[in-house]
């Protein structure tokens, strides 16, 4: 019979549990994804037809109570883009955009003459007629209305066959060729004709409609991607529908002849003749009204500007997209009728090597297991395919149409729903500090300890784990825009920042360890994820900006302290040597001049592209903090040895000290309660983030400190924690990271979405439903991301890791017999025969293994043929 502890024995533990069923859900949600898009959106593929044709406002007013509603119209499945002048005389230099028909399509031209140039729009709106042609430049691109409300005239026949017969500027009396026609009307007719309204627009529409459809020959079918090109041979002639009035505020001479009965037959008529000829008709300007009397000006025919500007976003959405995606590259935000980048070629080869070289290894690992054995242990085969899984998940999220991208959008209610789901779940993982009896993140249950230090480990990890949920959900409902939670935010990366002095100056002066092993361990650490994506996803290295930010300071601080580093017990000369410190770098980081020509050298040399005004704006944000955490490090250093009796053991001002701790720390307490609030109320002075950019790095320390001293000043606080935090605290570098590309999309501009909830309902979209499934993907991934780069990591800076002691000569050669061994067994042992390039391949493999620096050059290496050859 099973015993009881038998039985225990057989039942998985939690992790096993996860590791078991994570794998099965995502495999789950990928087959979904392949589902959706390969059988129910397999005739709208890059969300053209959607972006056309349907769609939601995120913010009308019965929802928002906005004084600013109509801002967000969400077409389903992908991004609505917002374009600007820059971005339409990208795409349409040297071109016409025109538009024919009645007064409502009247607004989408005065609409796109205010994106170009707003003030000369206005100027030149005010002194138009209303029923006749208008013309308006802006530099290279010209922008044409022809009064036409019957749709009937030689103009317009004229404008269409030019284009479809694809005339240049020097084939049409030097008039520049059109890039974007949209042609909308018919109101006219319920206005004039009582009776044969819908036949008299049947007769006209049926006659252009032959103009209107895409020609059979046309660059752009239903299966094939858009076209990036500028000129690109595609159909880009669409039609408005006839605008629906709000009927109640007609007046009354309209409101005789304009009616429902006169004007849905015509909106009916265009829609079959459209879906039988392949018409491109945009009903979701239809959308954008229905049913919204706010939508509407007084007259109740026109609409809004907000409108007006959005439908004219639908059509250069279709027109555009693919261009800019093309010739922009990222932020990849564009993603209504867009393929992506064509470069995607590439990636998908690189991403296919990756798999292919990660496959070799598991396959050559299993096959000569025990030669290997030596070299790649069952963790860095398992890492490395953590790795290749996770940057392959990355670009199927955010450079393909797998998934669905979606907009943010601010709501105070689901911020604080979700800050309170957050805070319930930390309340209820509260636990005691126990013992760490083995390095990684597990400890054993009943072994208390009796009181934490300062700032321990389960206090860290937990502080960082409670601002990255703080920062993920920031970043998931865009409550950027909402100045108060912006300024938090920003404290926020200030604390991290306020660990890194703290954390690095506390271990190099206990320590005292300056080795190259130990800097590229962090190093390499910190930056895996932020070196490796840039190549997969099309970014750059500081688009991650936290790796890089963390990693430039980690540098300042090892140079800082390793300078002079015999002297760093004394106090005076140590906090010298961080005030030079601070002084150098704020003129290095304010000056204009070292880091121009190093990006200037990097761009020549490396191919290296990178935004040195970002790159300085995000130094400047927080000049000073890391400079506090170093001082608060010798602080805490200095206190401690003088509490213990190490230091000044006799002294009056220690021996007061001692004896007067405990209301110092209660001093210390009030002081903290008092500059909270303060900073709170300080902040709210400003008005917007400019302004209080420029005082954050002068008034980010105070509340850092302050929460540091509240955090520590009582046993219970110190010895109790938030498990649920700090489990997230340990891989918040990944979650950081990988948020970019697998929990937001269009890299952090929107949202992912599954597309498979909530297809029928109008306003969520089934967002509650993705929130929950690619929260437990994203946050399970970073949870693995972590342990299979740390074990990189170790592999990278010592191969042979911890599975024998090892000793080294002066040359940093392994002088182990077996790991000599274990490198011919895997090479093969030359004979006597062997050729000189075996014997030098062989001496090379021993020298790899056994020195760090050779390792390190040939990673770097390998990024830089990568960036040469333009990947």
């Amino acid at each position: 019979m099973m015993t009881l502890h038998t039985a225990m024995l057989t039942i998985p533990t939690a992790r096993q549990t996860i590791r078991i069923l994570s794998p099965v859900g995502l495999l789950l949600v990928l087959c979904t994804l392949l589902f959706r898009t390969y059988w129910l959106d397999v005739h709208d593929p890059f969300k053209c037809q959607a972006v056309l044709s349907r769609g939601h406002w995120l913010d009308p007013p019965a929802q928002t109570h906005s004084t600013l509603p109509f801002q967000q119209w969400q077409p389903p499945g992908c991004i609505l883009h917002e374009y600007a002048r820059k971005d339409i005389r990208t795409c349409l230099q040297g071109q016409r955009i025109v538009f024919i028909g009645d007064s409502t399509t009247r607004q989408l031209f005065w609409a796109t003459a205010k994106k170009l140039n707003a003030t000369a729009a206005d100027e030149e709106m005010r002194a138009a007629g209303k029923h006749e042609n208008l013309m308006f430049n802006e530099g290279d691109v010209a922008v044409d209305f022809i009064w036409d409300p019957f749709l009937n005239s030689s103009s317009l026949r004229h404008e269409l066959l030019s284009y479809l017969n694809g005339e240049t500027q020097e084939d049409v009396d030097n008039v520049w060729k059109a890039g974007l026609i949209t042609v909308g009307g018919g109101l006219w007719y319920a206005r004039h004709f009582e009776l044969d309204s819908l036949n008299r627009f049947q007769d006209s529409f049926d006659y252009l409609s032959p103009l209107l459809s895409v020609p059979r020959n046309s660059v752009q079918t239903l299966y094939s991607p858009p076209s990036g090109k500028r000129r690109d041979g595609a159909h880009h002639v669409y039609v408005a529908p006839v605008q629906i009035p709000f009927y109640d505020v007609l007046s009354p001479a309209r409101a005789a002849t304009m009616t429902p009965a006169k004007i849905r037959p015509l909106n009916e008529h265009l829609y079959n003749v459209s879906t039988l000829k392949g018409i491109k008709v945009a009903w979701s300007h239809l959308l954008m009204t229905w049913e919204r009397e706010q939508a509407y000006e007084e007259s109740g025919i026109h609409v809004i500007d907000s409108v007006s500007i959005r439908r004219v976003d639908v059509l250069l959405n279709m027109r555009c997209n693919a261009h800019l995606t093309l010739s922009q590259g990222y932020p990849f935000d564009k993603t209504c009728c867009s393929a992506y980048e064509r470069k995607n070629v590439v990636r998908k080869r690189l991403i296919l090597a990756l798999i292919a070289i990660a496959s070799i290894i598991m396959g050559f690992w299993v096959y000569n297991q025990r030669r290997m054995h030596g070299v790649l242990s069952n963790e860095m085969v398992q890492a490395v395919g953590t790795v290749v899984l996770v940057l392959t998940y990355c670009f199927l999220a955010d450079r393909t149409q797998l998934f669905n991208k979606s907009q943010k959008h601010f709501s105070t209610h689901e911020f604080v729903i979700l800050c309170g789901i957050v805070l319930s779940l930390g309340i209820f993982s509260l636990r005691r500090s126990v013992a760490r009896t083995a390095p990684g993140l597990y400890r054993l249950p009943k072994e208390k300890v009796a009181d934490q230090p300062f700032l321990s480990r389960d206090q860290t990890d937990e502080w960082k784990g409670w601002m990255q949920f703080a920062i993920l959900i920031y970043h998931y409902t865009g409550a950027s825009s909402v100045l108060g939670i912006y300024q938090l935010i920003r404290i926020l990366v200030a604390s991290y920042l306020f660990m890194t002095g703290f954390g690095h100056t506390l271990f190099f002066y206990q320590k005292q360890d300056y080795s190259l092993k130990r800097s590229a361990a962090v190093l390499i650490r910190l930056n895996m994820l932020s070196c490796l994506l840039p190549y997969i996803m099309a970014t750059d290295y500081l688009f991650y900006y936290f790796a890089p930010l963390v990693s430039f300071w980690y540098v300042v601080v090892y140079v800082t302290m390793c300078i002079s580093q015999s002297r760093n017990s004394t106090t005076t000369f140590l906090l010298a040597k961080i005030g030079a410190s601070a002084v150098v770098v704020t003129g290095l980081v304010r000056v204009p001049t070292l880091f121009e020509g190093l990006f200037f050298l990097l761009q020549h040399t490396c191919q290296i592209h990178w935004n040195v005004k970002e790159w300085r704006f995000r130094l400047q944000l927080d000049n000073y903090i890391v400079y506090v955490g170093m001082m608060a490090a010798v602080l805490y250093i200095r206190l401690t040895d003088i509490l213990h009796g190490q230091r000044f053991p006799t002294h009056d001002g220690a021996g007061y000290l001692r004896h007067h701790w405990s209301k110092i720390r209660i001093l210390s307490a009030v002081f903290g309660l008092s500059i909270l609030p303060g900073s709170w109320l300080f902040a709210r002075t400003f008005t917007d983030k400019f302004g209080y950019n420029r005082w954050v790095p002068y008034v980010s320390p105070f509340p850092v400190v302050a929460f540091i001293i509240l955090r520590n000043s009582n046993r219970y606080f110190r010895n109790y924690y938030f498990f649920i935090f700090a489990w997230l605290g340990r891989c918040s570098l990944e979650t950081f990271t990988l948020q970019f590309h697998i929990w937001l999309a269009a890299d952090t501009k929107g949202l992912l979405s599954l597309g498979v909830f909530g297809r029928k309902k109008t306003h969520i979209e089934g967002r509650h439903e993705d929130l929950v499934v690619l929260s437990i993907i994203f946050l399970w991934l970073s949870w693995l991301t972590a342990d299979a780069t740390a074990t990189i990591t170790n592999w990278i800076v010592d191969p042979n890791g911890r599975r024998s002691p090892r000793t080294t000569d002066t040359s940093g050669l392994p002088t182990k017999r077996h790991e000599l061994e274990t490198i011919i067994n895997i090479i093969g042992r030359p004979s006597s025969r062997a050729s000189i390039i075996r014997k030098w391949g062989q001496r090379l493999c021993v020298s790899w293994m056994g020195r760090l620096e050779l390792r390190i050059y040939s990673i770097l290496l390998v990024m830089w043929l990568l960036n040469m050859a333009r990947i």
